[in-house]
């Protein structure tokens, strides 16, 4: 098992800023406003995580890639942030020229597509699964374009040519994330547990990678807790922290002392509740160990690797449409992250189920029971 670990970012002096006639600066001012209402929601080159109007692109000679955010944003600290770090990768390793363009409602998606598809990118990347019927539109009217979805597998959308799936097997993530929390629970060592055996999971929408994650926590809970009871909710926003928070809140109160989000950012506020309360909490997508010693641990999706592989096919002309990119435990598409410290004793015995998930060894259901 690995541990993920931010990449630093290395500061730069500004270089000395002209000075400005008042009519150049009128001019100028003109200029930028005419840029800012050619694109839909927030646009910013890859490395600027806080959106922004840069208005071009970055990178190098190599591809040329647009990246579409959903509605949580470059900032929601998982699952758009980590597309975003597979384009940065691509930009480093690769070459690629990159852009991004933040969804601020559903409306954008397709405008955002679209605005890639008319600017000729060689690749476009449409990051969620809410975004699958503006990707079947878009791909329609731009045959020519090449085009990958993260979390929509592509027959879904009638397996056109031009588009690639980028899907992962949550289930195996969720799983080893549900069986230590189950071997916590069974064990009752360690600090914030209440002996109730109750642990639960907050979803955001009821969209098929959320109930992959949550299907695999409840079974992993079940494999290694006897009499386990897992709690289930779904907020039903990405976006709004207090909606997580109240759920998580509810959770607690009907004794769960360890809370899985599987919310975006909205999860987040899943996780204040559980630190506020002094109790345990799962994250998902990224590892997110550093925001707290209340973190058990994180159901680990390298979105980020799916993202990168779709690019550098498209630099090696090896690019296929019509199918899917699979990423599960053996491909390391999906993981574990760090543990904290005071369940590093379950380690040893959470890597025997590491190996056998990748051997075919467990069954691991898709949906919720």
């Amino acid at each position: 098992m690995t541990t993920r670990v931010r990449d630093n970012e290395t500061a730069h002096d500004e270089p000395a800023q002209p000075r400005w006639g008042r009519t150049t600066l009128i001019v100028a001012l003109v200029a930028l406003l005419a840029i800012g209402v050619t694109g839909c929601g927030k646009r910013g080159s890859t490395g600027d995580s806080s959106g922004g109007d840069s208005g071009g692109s970055s990178g190098g000679s190599g591809p040329k890639v647009g990246l579409v955010t959903d509605l949580g944003g470059l900032n929601d600290r998982s699952f758009n942030a980590l597309a975003n770090k597979g384009l940065e990768k691509a930009k480093t390793d690769l070459g690629a020229q990159g852009t991004v363009l933040e969804s601020k409602s559903a409306s954008d998606y397709e405008k955002n597509l679209g605005q890639f598809a008319q600017q000729k990118s060689d690749l476009t990347v449409g990051v969620g699964f809410l975004m699958g019927d503006a990707m079947k539109n878009v791909a329609a009217k731009a045959p020519d374009s090449k085009f990958a979805i993260v979390d929509y597998p592509v027959d879904q959308i009638g397996s056109p040519k031009n588009v690639r799936g980028l899907v992962f097997k949550e289930q195996e993530a969720g799983y080893l994330a549900g069986a230590l929390a189950g071997m916590v629970e069974q064990d009752g060592k360690l600090k914030g547990l209440n002996g109730a055996k109750v642990v639960s999971a907050i979803g955001g929408q009821k969209i098929p990678a959320v109930e992959r994650y949550i299907a695999g926590f409840q079974a992993g809970v079940k494999s290694t807790c006897k009499g386990c009871t897992v709690l289930i909710d779904y907020s039903q926003d990405f976006i709004d922290q207090s909606k997580c928070q109240d759920r998580a809140n509810a959770q607690i109160a009907k004794k769960s002392d360890i809370v899985f989000q599987v919310a975006g950012g909205c999860g987040l506020g899943a996780l204040d509740a559980a630190k506020q309360k002094g109790v345990w909490g799962i994250v998902v997508d990224a590892d997110q160990a550093y925001l707290g010693p209340h973190i058990l641990t994180s159901a680990v999706k390298n979105v980020d690797a799916g993202v990168f592989d779709a690019i550098k096919s498209i630099k090696e002309g090896t690019f296929e449409g019509g199918t899917d990119g699979v990423y599960g435990l053996a491909e390391d598409g999906v993981g574990i992250g760090a543990i904290a410290a005071p369940a590093k004793s379950y380690e040893t015995k959470l890597t025997t189920i590491v190996e056998q998930v990748k051997a075919g060894k467990v069954e691991i259901p898709t949906e919720v029971k």
